[in-house]
């Protein structure tokens, strides 16, 4: 049981980073839509997720559908501590996933389905946000159910994280159209990534900070030891993927950018891992405890073993294709 289940958490860790890392960039163009000043523009935006942003999607099923089978307790206890904004999340991706084919069969309702397309955006990765933050402040967890309000994910701390996570998924977005254009939109968006680079570092700076202190149980994790020398190491990975960054928009690079975000995000989402650890509902419920019993772990891991690397290589296939700068002039749609 101990095993198997630990090997389950670290499955849906890694679906739920994949869907970060994935999605992140797909939302933060979205996020950035409204920057666009013309028609061109917001087609080559959209036409440079648009191949891609349906198979992102999988992995955010995948993580849900995962912690309902493997740890049917701690899905029992997190849905409803946190339904108004898994709800609204929902709902701002199936409004921005019309938007997606909608926008390109009118033109006197376009306007009406960009703004789906950003408003959607903005929602789902603040909502996202949003969850984070409930999580890491902690679930109220009473004989083995939520025991918390209806507005308990609702918190200064909890709504700090939502702006981080939009301003991150912008800085994704336009670090992601920088590889992916060329011209005076890819000129735009370097200007706007170094803005969006200062202020994810700032949030991540600040919510870092203010995590410790939401649970006794964080702060002794980080500074006790020897897990002090994690409080070090973490931040200065992060200074290096934010160096890397910035000399690569001073560079003109393409690609540099976009990967030197996704390794800051990665990194936070293992610092995330860490305060967490050995908890999956925090600040109480632990991997273990909220596990399946030992032979639907087993069951369901043997189709996962199958499952995951298919579509690993449905979407390195999806990304290989698609790959290179987007021709204006020969879109998607």
């Amino acid at each position: 049981m101990f095993e198997l289940s630990f090997i389950w958490a670290g499955i849906i860790a890694f679906a739920v980073l994949t869907y970060v890392i994935l999605d992140g960039f797909d939302l933060g163009v979205g996020i950035l839509f409204p920057t666009a000043e013309s028609e061109r523009e917001k087609a080559t935006m959209m036409n440079s997720v648009a191949p891609i942003w349906d198979g992102n999607e999988t992995w955010l099923v995948l993580g849900g559908g995962g912690l309902f089978a493997v740890f049917p307790l701690a899905y029992a206890v997190i849905m409803p501590a946190l339904y108004m904004p898994i709800i609204l999340m929902l709902l701002a991706l199936i409004f921005r996933g019309v938007a997606f084919e909608y926008r390109w069969r009118t033109e006197r309702w376009k306007p009406v389905w960009d703004v789906a397309f950003f408003g959607g955006s903005v929602v789902a990765a603040f909502m996202q946000g949003i969850a984070l933050g409930a999580l890491v402040q902690g679930i109220t967890v009473a004989d083995r159910a939520y025991a918390g309000g209806w507005w308990d994910w609702l918190s200064v701390f909890s709504v700090l994280t939502g702006v981080a996570v939009v301003v991150g998924y912008a800085l994704l977005g336009a670090t992601w159209i920088i590889m992916k254009t060329e011209g005076e939109l890819q000129r735009k968006m370097q200007r706007y990534a170094w803005y969006l680079g200062a202020g994810t570092l700032a949030f991540i700076g600040l919510v870092s900070i203010l995590t410790p202190f939401q649970d006794a149980v964080y702060f002794e994790r980080w500074f006790a030891m020897p897990s002090v020398f994690l409080s070090v190491g973490m931040p200065a990975a992060v200074l290096v993927s934010a160096w890397a960054l910035f000399t690569g928009l001073n560079a003109g690079r393409d690609a540099q950018p976009f990967l030197a975000a996704l390794a800051i995000f990665v990194l936070c989402f293992v610092g995330i891992g860490i305060s967490f650890y050995p908890n999956i509902v925090p600040p109480s419920l632990t991997i273990a405890e909220a596990a399946a019993p030992d032979e639907s772990l087993r069951f369901a891991l043997v189709g996962t073993v199958v499952l995951v690397p298919m579509i690993l290589i449905y979407t390195a296939y999806a990304y290989w294709v698609f790959r290179g700068k987007i021709d204006p002039d020969e879109g998607y749609h």
